[in-house]
């Protein structure tokens, strides 16, 4: 029976161990109007902003896409969770909500819902959101790291 002594001695391929310590360097550049382009190691993200923002809509903007890195962490977990018991997940998905402050527009409240299929067995659903509760993002949100900002001129 899966325990819940150390849950993360499960899922500790999920983390990068060659990275701990390093400073790891994402690059943006600006391609034209508010579209933006993120170098994160191999692989590129781009966003943009909604026409409303003076965008062309043709990404999701930054602030979605860093609530979708929330709900896809929490994705990876269930994936990991199902394959290593021979569960097939793909019929479960990750449902987020956010609740804003009508004055400030600041996010309050987010919620995750997976959503299971009538026949995941019931015996690991609170397993399911132990595993989860692991992800790495939400863990960051929690404890967010310091910020620092500096400029710097090149040529």
């Amino acid at each position: 029976m899966w325990g819940f002594d150390s849950p993360l001695r499960h899922f500790s391929f999920l983390m990068d161990y060659s990275r701990q310590g390093e400073i790891v360097e994402i690059t943006v550049t600006f391609p034209g109007n508010k579209l933006t382009s993120a170098q994160v190691g191999q692989h590129t993200v781009l966003t943009d902003q909604s026409v409303m923002a003076g965008g062309d809509g043709t990404q999701p903007a930054p602030f979605s896409l860093f609530f979708a890195s929330l709900a896809s962490c929490a994705g990876i977990y269930v994936v990991y969770f199902c394959e290593k018991r021979g569960i097939p997940f793909d019929n479960i998905s990750v449902v987020q909500r956010d609740k804003r402050d009508p004055a400030t527009h600041k996010v309050t409240r987010i919620t995750l819902e997976i959503v299971l299929p009538p026949d995941f067995p019931e015996k690991y659903k609170n397993a399911l959101l132990h595993t989860v509760d692991l992800c790495a993002v939400k863990k960051t949100m929690l404890d967010p790291p310091e910020f620092e900002m500096t400029t710097v001129t090149t040529g």
